[in-house]
């Protein structure tokens, strides 16, 4: 394990070990936390197009929260399926589609042509880091190597929308997302073909 990883892994036991603890004493699924992180994020992308950034952007760090706790509680309560697994992948990769489509919805509005450019770059990017580690882990390969994942996203995203009231706010975040983005994605075809040569 990297120290990235370890340190992503301490930060998400810190945040969601206690909450955890309490929802194990509940009836709630980890598929059920896993749908309403996904919904809070339907509710995060009408704030943006509706141009209510900054309540985005705090819906989305509610969201994000949703998105450590499922994993941490099927694991807390021996409740870990392979299609659980696969459902929370495939509303992971929703989820920052919709944020990433609407924010680019509210920027074709004003003709906003660099927002437009990197938000589809953006999106492009944040999608192809996930499906190397799709197409690894289907081939049996652990794969967490990259600095920019999607909990980095998803604050860097969740910030830009809360400080949107500052010139070039969102320009920035966008183009920090892009750029970590597509670093991650050389890392992880780095990592694969050292993984995958002869």
């Amino acid at each position: 394990m990297t120290r990235m990883e370890s340190c992503r892994k301490t930060i998400a036991e810190r945040i969601a070990g206690p909450i955890v603890n309490v929802l194990a004493r509940t009836p709630l699924t980890p598929n059920s936390i896993t749908w309403t992180g996904f919904i809070i994020t339907i509710a995060a992308g009408a704030l943006i197009v509706t141009e209510h950034l900054l309540a985005a952007g705090i819906v989305v760090l509610v969201a994000g929260l949703f998105d450590m706790l499922d994993g941490a509680l099927a694991r807390a309560t021996g409740k870990t399926t392979r299609f659980g697994a696969i459902l929370d992948s495939t509303l992971d990769r929703l989820s920052e589609a919709i944020l990433l489509v609407t924010l680019l919805a509210v920027f074709a509005k004003y003709g906003q042509v660099t927002e437009i450019i990197l938000a589809a770059v953006a999106l492009v990017g944040s999608l192809t880091v996930s499906y190397i580690r799709a197409r690894m882990e289907g081939q049996g390969i652990e794969c967490k190597a990259g600095i920019f994942t999607r909990p980095e996203r998803v604050i860097i995203l969740a910030l830009g929308l809360m400080l949107s009231q500052f010139e070039n706010a969102l320009l920035i975040t966008l183009a920090v997302i892009t750029f970590f983005s597509w670093i991650t994605v050389i890392e992880r075809m780095v990592y694969a073909w050292r993984q995958t040569r002869p």
